[in-house]
């Protein structure tokens, strides 16, 4: 029921909103407090916390539905998930029953701030300073391609608290709040597409963090972020099956629709097999999401698993795209046709939340070191 019900929100309401947001200087943040009346800002608070506590299938559900009318919209939800599932699991109690639940609001937006300008895939480069003082840290330094930073009211933030120590052995998690002193936000404007996301450069200048924000302890900084891009792989790997999705009903609807030669082009073999291709890697990508799904909701968490879905179902999401545009052909070029931004949409889900080029290094290292490959 609860998926329905996010199907049909998100077809009737956000479908239009983001080809606006594409176009516009608008974004996601204007359907904030829909979204949460929806429940979808809820989705990984525990119950507690007044959360829905989904399990990891139920939430990849929502992601794709979301994803199918808005991958905007599905990109600002699984990071704000992903964050809330962490923030339940590291935050010091004290923080938890202060400000967790609250998390299910518009005005309690997350987000997940890890990269740099020298540290993207190599999370352990990371210079942001907290400096030791009375009380808790002051913390320097700036966070790139951060999704939802516009208006995120909490940031978890990779620091690195000791400067002696060598790459991850200093590095700890923090949890900023976006009201204090010292954060700054530069919008980022010109993205290829997911317009509609907010992206920022995270600007820390000097801003405290008391004791209490800090997430587990000094030293497993990094620990604590790769385990949530574990399964924020597998929303980002939803998110690339709602584009692909999209992109086949596309398709489909412009083949029976489009006549050439005195018959609709679906009659023709050249569009039969791109349609049947884009079918086969659509449902094997919804077969990986579900393993890497289930295997999180059996408390058999796999990274290899969550890399393999998100590396193959974003990568056919790309494959996907670009025969949609090829099906629909000059007039999928066009703006006015939705596979035009479907297609730059889709591109992005291979480089954010760890690039394709890292899954096969995560999966490659797993085989390795269970030794199938001398």
């Amino acid at each position: 029921m609860l998926i329905e019900a996010v199907r049909t929100f998100a077809r009737n309401e956000l479908l239009e909103a983001d080809r606006r947001w594409d176009t516009g200087d608008s974004s996601v943040r204007e359907m904030l407090p829909a979204l949460a009346d929806m429940g979808m800002l809820s989705l990984s608070l525990p119950e507690d916390a007044g959360g829905l506590n989904c399990d990891m299938r139920t939430y990849a559900a929502i992601i794709r539905e979301l994803a199918y009318a808005s991958p905007s919209a599905a990109v600002t939800i699984s990071v704000h998930s992903m964050t809330a599932t962490h923030l339940a699991e590291f935050a010091t109690a004290a923080w938890r029953e202060e400000h967790l639940a609250d998390c299910a609001t518009a005005d309690s937006l997350l987000a997940f701030a890890i990269s740099e300008a020298d540290a993207g895939s190599d999370a352990a480069s990371t210079q942001t300073q907290a400096t030791r003082v009375d009380g808790g840290y002051r913390v320097t330094g700036s966070k790139m391609w951060i999704s939802n930073g516009a208006c995120a009211r909490w940031f978890m933030v990779l620091v690195r608290t000791d400067p002696d120590s060598e790459r991850s052995a200093g590095l700890s998690a923090l949890i900023v709040d976006g009201n204090e002193s010292g954060v700054e936000r530069d919008r980022i404007h010109g993205k290829m597409g997911i317009r509609g996301s907010d992206t920022v450069v995270l600007h820390l200048n000097d801003v405290f963090v008391p004791d209490d924000q800090l997430m587990g302890v000094e030293g497993q900084g990094l620990r604590v972020f790769l385990g949530a891009l574990d399964e924020g792989r597998i929303g980002i790997a939803a998110q690339s099956l709602g584009i692909a999705q999209a992109c086949v009903d596309e398709m489909v609807s412009y083949a029976a629709e489009r006549v050439q030669f005195g018959k609709p082009i679906g009659r023709f073999q050249a569009i039969q097999n791109m349609i049947a291709d884009s079918a086969v890697e659509l449902e094997a990508s919804r077969l990986l999401i579900d393993r890497a799904a289930y295997l999180v909701d059996a408390g058999r968490k796999n990274p290899m698993a969550s890399s393999m879905a998100k590396l193959y179902a974003s990568e056919a999401a790309n494959r996907i795209a670009y025969r949609a545009v090829q099906v629909h052909g000059a007039t999928g070029y066009v703006h006015e046709c939705r596979v035009e931004q479907l297609y730059r949409d889709a591109r992005v889900t291979t480089i954010y939340e760890g690039t394709s080029e890292i899954q096969r290094y995560v999966i490659a290292k797993e085989l390795i070191e269970k030794g199938f490959v001398d």
